[in-house]
């Protein structure tokens, strides 16, 4: 990784003394290194002028990073006003290997708060994000997801059935927001709503949670409307389309 990034900061293809000697590596395991990069297309290497630099395959990773770039950058306005107006801790979260992934989160100032540190990982299956993600993903997706995740209960509310999944997610979709009532963890209610890309497939998925305390049964279809609206923004501000 210090190689890609000197040689990716670097104004010109660099020789391998000069590499190693910016990375504070040995001559011979800088060469190593290099030549298993290149193998991989990470780095190339000049034979006439013996020079290293920046592949093709550096690019095309790096420029996968872009569409999350642009979603965080989308978001954070939209988790910080739905913050605001619902007084709940706001979160982002992808799929990611048949989970959801928390990318960003805008914590509500009450001291009794929910929140999901960035970088954490919780199933599809019994999350509000979760849900949402899979709500709009195709029939054959949904199936591969719970047949490797499995549907195993965690806390009295969860969703162990496939059939009762399968139903849930019909739900989910005519009503527009994801709700997950103490399914992953007692206590702590989230309400949630996907974000589609320009294929109409989903991108992220936007939620806020909250002590059930304060989640009421009534609240949720207001708080409901409030995340389904905000996923919509950031949707649209991304191009993206339902």
């Amino acid at each position: 990784m210090t190689l890609l990034e000197a040689l990716a900061q670097a104004d010109a293809a660099l020789a391998l003394t000069d590499l190693a000697q910016r990375v504070g590596l040995p001559l011979p395991t800088t060469h190593r290194l290099l030549t298993t990069l290149e193998r991989r297309r990470f780095v190339q290497f000049d034979g006439e002028q013996g020079r290293w630099s920046i592949g093709v395959r550096a690019f095309i990773v790096g420029n996968a990073f872009l569409p999350r770039r642009n979603l965080m950058r989308a978001a954070m306005p939209v988790l910080r006003r739905l913050m605001e107006e619902s007084g709940e801790t706001t979160n982002l979260a992808v799929e990611s290997g048949g989970e959801a992934v928390f990318l960003a989160h805008v914590e509500c100032r009450d001291m009794m708060r929910a929140s999901s540190r960035p970088g954490s990982r919780v199933a599809l299956y019994c999350s509000g994000v979760g849900k949402a993600l899979l709500s709009a993903m195709s029939a054959e997706e949904v199936t591969r997801v719970l047949h490797e995740r499995g549907l195993n209960r965690i806390t009295p509310t969860t969703i162990d059935t496939p059939e009762k999944m399968a139903a849930e997610l019909e739900r989910i979709r005519r009503q527009g927001f994801a709700y997950d009532d103490q399914e992953h963890a007692k206590g702590v209610r989230c309400v949630a709503a996907p974000v589609f890309d320009d294929a109409g497939r989903p991108l992220a998925a936007i939620s806020l949670s909250g002590p059930s305390a304060r989640i009421t049964d009534e609240r949720v279809p207001v708080l409901g409307q409030q995340v389904a609206l905000a996923a919509r923004h950031v949707t649209g501000d991304l191009g993206g389309q339902p």
